[in-house]
């Protein structure tokens, strides 16, 4: 019985891909920090928020590096990383832009669509 216990509990570990989050859900943890203020500090969706941003830059990139790869012209030119300046406001605020009804897109496919907005080739 115990080994089938440590069992289960083994495979409760096991690392699952986690659902890419909406745009809808994005927004709805950034309105929820702003609504607690400076209590807001302290909440781990912040962490939460700063991963996904992380993931969708670092797909970003690594779709335009596999677009150079593959011999296409890049969707987007955007200044290497660490360069491109923007404000979460920024950010933000693009994806406020997104219309209530399209807002189920993944924060990956909007923070591409922003970028290739952002940053065109010339």
């Amino acid at each position: 019985m115990r080994r089938l216990f440590l069992a289960a509990g083994g495979l409760m570990l096991v690392a699952v891909p986690a659902q890419a989050m909406s745009v809808a859900e994005f927004l709805a943890k950034v309105n929820a920090l702003k609504a607690k203020g400076a209590m807001a500090m302290f909440s781990s969706d912040i962490g939460v928020l700063k991963q996904e941003i992380e993931g969708a830059s670092t797909a970003y990139r690594g779709d335009l590096a596999a677009e150079v790869a593959a011999g296409k012209k890049p969707s987007s030119c955007p200044p290497p990383k660490g360069q491109a300046k923007m404000r979460s406001d920024d950010l933000i605020a693009a994806f406020e832009k997104i219309p209530p009804a399209q807002r189920g897109i993944s924060v990956k496919a909007a923070f591409a669509a922003m970028m290739t907005q952002r940053f065109p080739c010339k």
